[in-house]
């Protein structure tokens, strides 16, 4: 699943860690039946953008723009989705997909 952009092999990645400001393309949904086909229900589906709008203060849910409408999942729901980062902000994690040092 990985795949070659401006020369640069990239990966999917999570929902669950995207931060807010950051857009992805829904790549594939992890699961089987009932979780895949409730994903689809709330419109998350290959090919569809994802925007990351908010995280509540513990992390957990998530709130997103999907489709035009805000859609909120709990973190361990939104790490079923794979996406492939389309848009950030220059977060540090995102470029190179490099950690973070310790401070």
């Amino acid at each position: 699943m990985l795949e070659w952009a401006k020369g640069v092999m990239r990966m999917p990645v999570r929902l669950s860690e995207l931060e807010p400001g950051e857009e992805g393309i829904v790549v594939k949904i992890l699961g089987r039946g009932p979780v895949v086909r409730r994903m689809a229900d709330m419109g998350l589906t290959p090919g569809t953008r994802v925007k990351v709008l908010r995280k509540a203060p513990l992390r957990d849910p998530i709130e997103f723009e999907v489709r035009g409408y805000n859609l909120s999942l709990r973190r361990d729901e939104a790490s079923l989705v794979l996406v492939e980062v389309t848009r950030d902000r220059g977060h540090p994690t995102r470029q190179g997909r490099a950690s973070r040092a310790p401070t």
